[in-house]
């Protein structure tokens, strides 16, 4: 007996004409296959799932797994992954318009930022600004790709203080803590700290509007502290003690106070304990004694990034705690 035809309905409306298999439908409508069409139609779907875990070559130690934050250097994952954020945000779609000027992001206009960079950060001349919107992205990204690993930092650095985007801080941070970089955007600057709860702390005492001047000291100790190629240890520190000494001053309301004079009131009007209190002054003898710890810690003349990091987020949970208490 001859082979039914397929079940299946052609585009066209008509029954197919080609021989059934034993499910009914010819080769091409089985049900579990799957047309051109239609995946690609799922394409999109399949592509929304997040790859978060380690390689299955990774997790049976065929392929080595890089435990070495990447601080002087940046292999092509990171610096991939970093361009993808910026292209995502702020090129793809400027470099696929026909018309220049009309593509913002968070509120400014795109091509204009192409401009300030060309001028502003690349130092060139004006006339030799690429014509098309899709020539000045090629050029960048062929930029990006060769420039020195640092100078991909300087290119992100200055893309984000210009925009000022928290989406933009976000997905450049995930990417710099998913590919073990060992720098974060903090405050408006690259800096090593790579602790979480490091960031989740500086950034708490950074963005506080209601301590302007706190938050512009530690702001100035971050970017002292990170500036990769003259690095100042020395006056960072100077700057996280100022942090301290400018709270000490908003606590007490008086411009000449020290950090005893504001631990007295906080003894008084908010409980705190006499022990926790004399803890806080000997490690912190800095900020009313000239000839003490202070003087003696800045005038070492070997201090480094470690100096830095410690003045710099023991005074930050110091603010905290005692903006806490007030």
């Amino acid at each position: 007996m001859a082979s039914a035809n397929c079940k299946a309905t052609t585009k066209s409306g008509e029954k197919c004409k080609l021989k059934a298999n034993s499910s009914g439908y010819c080769h091409i409508h089985e049900p579990e296959r799957f047309s051109e069409s239609e995946v690609r139609q799922q394409l999109p779907k399949m592509f929304k799932v997040e790859f978060s875990g380690n390689t299955f070559s990774q997790r049976r130690g065929l392929k080595p797994i890089s435990e070495i934050i990447q601080i002087d250097s940046m292999n092509d994952a990171l610096r991939n992954s970093l361009w993808n954020v910026l292209s995502g945000n702020l090129f793809l779609k400027y470099s696929n318009s026909i018309y220049k000027g009309i593509i913002r992001y968070s509120g400014k206009l795109i091509d204009v930022f192409i401009e300030y960079l060309w001028v502003k950060y690349f130092k060139y001349p004006l006339d030799n600004l690429p014509g098309s919107s899709r020539a000045s992205v090629k050029w960048l990204s062929t930029y990006f790709q060769k420039c020195q690993w640092y100078e991909v930092y300087d290119f992100i650095e200055i893309t984000m203080n210009y925009f000022k985007s928290p989406k933009l801080v976000e997905e450049i941070n995930f990417v710099l803590e998913r590919e073990l970089a060992g720098y974060r955007f903090v405050g408006g600057v690259f800096t090593d700290i790579t602790n979480e709860q490091e960031i989740e702390m500086l950034e708490q005492a950074v963005d506080d509007k209601n301590f302007p001047a706190v938050s512009s000291h530690l702001k100035r100790s971050l970017a002292l502290m990170s500036d990769k190629e003259n690095p100042d240890y020395r006056n960072s520190i100077k700057e996280s003690i100022s942090a301290v000494e400018s709270l000490a001053k908003a606590i007490t309301g008086k411009p000449k106070t020290t950090l005893a004079d504001a631990l007295k009131v906080l003894e008084v009007s908010h409980n705190l304990h006499p022990a926790l209190k004399n803890s806080f002054l000997i490690l912190y003898g800095y900020t009313s004694d000239e000839g003490g710890i202070r003087h003696a810690m800045l005038t070492e003349p070997d201090l480094t990034i470690a100096d830095a990091k410690f003045f710099l987020l023991s005074c930050t949970s110091f603010i905290n705690y005692l903006k806490s208490k007030i």
